[in-house]
């Protein structure tokens, strides 16, 4: 946020970006020597402000934060209540750090932008909503730092999960109840912390309204496209911060970063869009040129896929996370998630296109019924990657596959329980898995399920009358009668072959 620094800085950790690995905590007197006092708007100078520069929600849904500021101001008015702001530093992305860098190095920017807000508004107290022990410690020493009139900041440390950082299940935690979506309806600028008008926002948010504020509108403008002013913070491949101007080519800051577009970019994190590799060659760092190209900004992540990793087990592991990131407060998340991941896992390990036809289908049954922006989230991030990578599916629902290993080339916490193979070895008994296995080519197939009785126990026909898998490891004892299985298919769509 300092425009004093090059406006594009990369870093991995301890390193982080626009000068802040220069300290490894800026306290308060640094802050202010690097920064200035900060100005106090009033609401309608503060709202004008953030339409001037375009300043948009950065945690992902990317809402007009002048448009909630006047929505907030305009309910406190009606209601005669008290107000609060709220900043969400949850970030429960596992391809995610920006929110975790500026709380952890630069805290008093994020607190100076809350309180520009709260004072604007009239509001006695300012939360900080954090998943992290490390980021609460940093949080409230800034916190103890600053002056005690005005209002009265603080910080809670809430459960680590995915869906902690949904704006209901933010403010219930903050309340003191479950930090789970309540499933209603209902703006945190009508109802929020104890029920009052809240002005809730994302960490970055809040520090680039401060920045702004002390730039005005011009200054903060002098960087970034004239349609989408200043700087964005992106986290790259999980491991690199950047602040980059708007406009500036993806490639160049993957580049920056020791990457590449590799097979696809997923932008936006877990809940964005893929970008084919050739739309990442030629999209710049703005929302209007990733929308273009099918993507969104949403919280910033950017997570290339190497050419060495296997695209469909990458996805099947990432879906597997998500659905287990449920709730477990509506049908469409606790059920539809693991069914869609179960549906791609048949897809990955050679069931068809029947399984391919399966996952959309789930998909589908999910969509715009959750609770929460979950269910909604996760589908858009298979449904593209079975457009972006749709060869990839087919040749493994085929029973061809890649080849490739799953390397973990999207990042998930560590530890976290999930299924990472597209063809788990099945053994016959023995110490080892078979050698051999029996396949069947989808492209010849005509259902007619003879194979079947030869072979009870390996080879299952689905409700459609066809194999279920087309990828069987096959056990030695079992060899005499797959061959037989072979010989009697009229389609000759059976083979035996190496399963190496």
């Amino acid at each position: 946020m300092n425009r004093t620094v090059p406006a594009l800085a990369t870093v991995g950790p301890p390193r982080l970006l626009a000068g802040l690995d220069e300290t490894a905590w800026m306290d308060r007197e640094a802050h202010l020597a690097v920064h200035g006092p900060a100005p106090e708007p009033g609401v309608d100078e503060l709202a004008g402000l953030a339409e001037d520069i375009g300043l948009r929600g950065r945690g992902g849904a990317g809402f007009l934060f002048a448009r909630k500021l006047r929505a907030v101001a305009a309910s406190v008015h009606r209601k005669g209540s008290s107000v609060s702001v709220v900043v969400n530093g949850s970030e429960g992305e596992p391809g995610c750090l920006k929110d975790t860098a500026l709380l952890l190095y630069a805290p008093h920017l994020v607190l100076d932008g809350a309180m520009l807000a709260a004072k604007a508004l009239g509001a006695q107290r300012v939360a900080v909503g954090v998943t992290r022990p490390d980021v609460e410690r940093s949080v409230s020493r800034a916190i103890a730092e600053r002056d005690s009139s005005g209002p009265q900041a603080d910080v809670t440390l809430l459960p680590e999960r995915f869906v902690t950082g949904e704006s209901s299940a933010l403010v219930r935690g903050i309340d003191g109840g479950p930090a789970l979506p309540s499933g209603r309806r209902v703006r945190t600028s009508e109802s929020g912390l104890g029920g009052a008008p809240t002005l809730l926002s994302n960490t970055e948010t809040f520090a680039q309204l401060a920045a702004a504020a002390r730039l005005g509108a011009t200054g903060y403008g002098a960087c970034g496209l004239p349609t989408e002013p200043g700087t964005v913070m992106l986290t790259v491949a999980g491991t690199h911060v950047v602040e980059t101007p708007t406009g500036v080519p993806l490639t160049y800051v993957l580049d920056l970063c020791g990457t590449a577009p590799g097979q696809g970019v997923l932008v936006g994190g877990y809940h964005g869009s893929w970008l084919p590799a050739q739309a990442a060659r030629t999209a710049t760092v703005s929302r209007d040129s990733l929308a273009a190209a099918g993507g969104v900004l949403g919280a910033g992540a950017v997570l290339p896929l190497p050419e060495t990793t296997c695209p469909v087990g990458e996805v099947l592991r990432t879906a597997r996370w998500l659905a287990a990131q449920s709730a477990g407060q509506c049908g469409p998340c606790a059920l539809g998630l693991p069914s869609l991941a179960d549906a791609l896992a048949d897809a990955a390990d050679g069931g068809g296109q029947r399984a391919l036809d399966a996952a959309r289908a789930r998909m589908s049954a999910v969509e715009q019924r959750g609770a929460c922006a979950h269910p909604d989230g996760t589908a858009r991030f298979v449904a593209s990657a079975l457009t972006v990578f749709a060869d990839e599916f087919a040749a493994h629902a085929l029973g061809h596959g890649c080849a490739r290993p799953t390397l973990g080339a999207l990042p998930l916490p560590e530890g976290a329980a999930v299924h990472t193979s597209v063809s788990p070895a099945r053994t016959d008994g023995s110490a080892r898995p078979p050698a051999e296995q029996l396949l069947v080519d989808w492209t010849l197939c005509r259902g007619h399920g003879l194979c079947a009785d030869l072979l009870p126990g390996l080879l299952r026909l689905g409700a459609d009358g066809y194999p279920e898998r087309a990828v069987m490891p096959l056990p030695a004892r079992m060899r005499g009668r797959a061959l037989r299985a072979v010989r009697r298919c009229p389609a000759l769509a059976l083979r035996v072959a190496s399963a190496g």
